[in-house]
């Protein structure tokens, strides 16, 4: 982590630096002979108002002072000027500054008190300009050299400061024992927040490895039960060779075999909803499937009918899931109904509700929150002697829970049971 901040922090570092040096290098030349002409221009004007006064210039060091007549020939008892031409005199007379290299010349035109034309030239040599740009040039990129490296090691520094209390709590959540928690910083920042949101994960998984457990167990004592009905009985159609007896027994183990083929395949379907396999959704008419559902209950099942539904109800779900939220709930109210059952579709304005009522016992009030738990009986001998498994209202669960509906149980008016699906409304849909 650190590397991957360091390298990219300082390559941006180094190009920044490096643009500035080679704007500011170029900038050197210009900023040089810019101070040249201000200070040429600080003694042009009082050598030029002592020339138009009738009195000699002041010397100024570093500076040379010139009194020449408009051709350019010497007033001022000097030789001629060795790097001033024809050309050059007129572009002082101008007032344009002349740089021809090695010097630099700045002048002005006055009148002396006579009434003559005075040209007043100030100049100054510039020997060693190209060579001190160039080396400051070079001055400024080793600077930015420089400042790219300490900009690095600086950057490195902090983040590996920065980073230290990530890497403690990496070797404390290494260390962490089960069931434990990381230490929450007192700071309120990041770390905070990355503790806290590693807590939680760690929670959540430990509530998946609970259930992925109290599943697993349940599951093998469910699947324990078929299979050793299924064995004691093979053993005493082995041991008694009575034709009679072998057919009555053969009959009880195909009833322990299709027992034991509907827990598997309640247990694979759960399975799938828990690895998030989905259905597409499309719009389902719940008063014809409820109608085939009651169809499918099998011969010598309580008395079962549609409440007097007219017209069409859609929900947003799947057919499959609908048929088994459906059968389940049929064969659940038809273990315990002593007369009847009573299916109703109700559709409201956004969603859509399946009412099943039977005359039975009924849910007590401290069961019904955990009825639809996986493998939940409120009668545990009840539930095995009706051939229950504690899944299908779990199933019931998990499917509407699938598609944003809920599921809940109450009291029936019946006196018994009332389960109620709901379902979002898929809108009015024409049937074809």
């Amino acid at each position: 982590m650190w590397l991957r901040i360091t390298v990219p922090a300082a390559i941006v570092t180094l190009a920044v630096l490096v643009a500035l040096a080679v704007v500011a290098g170029r900038g050197l030349g210009p900023l040089r002979l810019s101070s040249v002409d201000h200070e040429l221009g600080e003694a042009l004007g009082p050598a030029a108002a002592a020339v138009s006064a009738g009195r000699p210039p002041a010397p100024v060091d570093g500076v040379i002072l010139r009194v020449l007549d408009t051709a350019g020939g010497p007033l001022d008892g000097g030789p001629p000027p060795a790097h001033l031409g024809p050309g050059e005199i007129r572009a002082l007379e101008s007032g344009t500054s002349v740089h021809n290299g090695t010097m630099y010349w700045r002048g002005s035109v006055v009148t002396t008190p006579d009434g003559s034309l005075r040209l007043v030239a100030a100049g100054t040599g510039l020997v060693g300009l190209n060579s001190a740009v160039r080396m400051g040039s070079h001055w400024l990129l080793w600077a930015a050299l420089i400042g790219a490296i300490v900009a690095a090691a600086a950057t490195w520094l902090i983040v590996r400061t920065a980073l230290r209390p990530v890497g403690r709590m990496r070797r404390s959540l290494r260390a962490l024992p089960a069931g434990e928690r990381l230490p929450v910083p007192e700071a309120h920042d990041e770390l905070r927040a990355l503790a806290a949101d590693f807590n939680a994960l760690l929670a959540r998984q430990e509530e998946v490895s609970q259930r992925l457990r109290r599943f697993t167990g349940d599951a093998a004592h469910e699947l324990r039960s078929p299979v050793a009905s299924i064995r004691v009985q093979a053993e005493v159609a082995v041991a008694n060779p009575d034709p009679e007896l072998a057919q009555e027994t053969l009959a009880d183990i195909l009833a322990e075999a299709e027992r034991f083929s509907a827990l598997l395949d309640q247990l694979l379907t759960l399975a799938r909803s828990d690895a998030g396999e989905v259905q597409p959704a499309e719009p389902v008419e719940l008063v014809t499937e409820a109608r085939a559902a009651v169809k499918r209950m099998p011969p010598g099942s309580v008395a079962a009918r549609v409440n007097g539904v007219v017209g069409s109800a859609w929900a947003y779900a799947a057919h499959a899931e609908v048929e088994l939220v459906l059968n389940n709930l049929l064969r659940n109210a038809c273990r315990y109904a002593r007369s009847q059952i009573v299916v109703s579709v109700l559709a409201g304005h956004s969603t859509v509700r399946v009412v099943v009522d039977d005359d039975g016992p009924g849910v007590p009030p401290e069961h019904r929150e955990r009825v639809f738990d996986r493998f939940y009986r409120v009668s545990d001998d009840r539930a095995r002697s009706s051939g229950g498994s504690g899944l299908g209202l779990a199933m019931v669960a998990e499917a509407v829970r699938r598609r944003g509906g809920r599921v809940t149980v109450g009291e029936s008016p019946e006196g018994g049971a009332r389960f109620q699906v709901m379902w979002r409304r898929a809108g009015n849909v024409s049937a074809s």
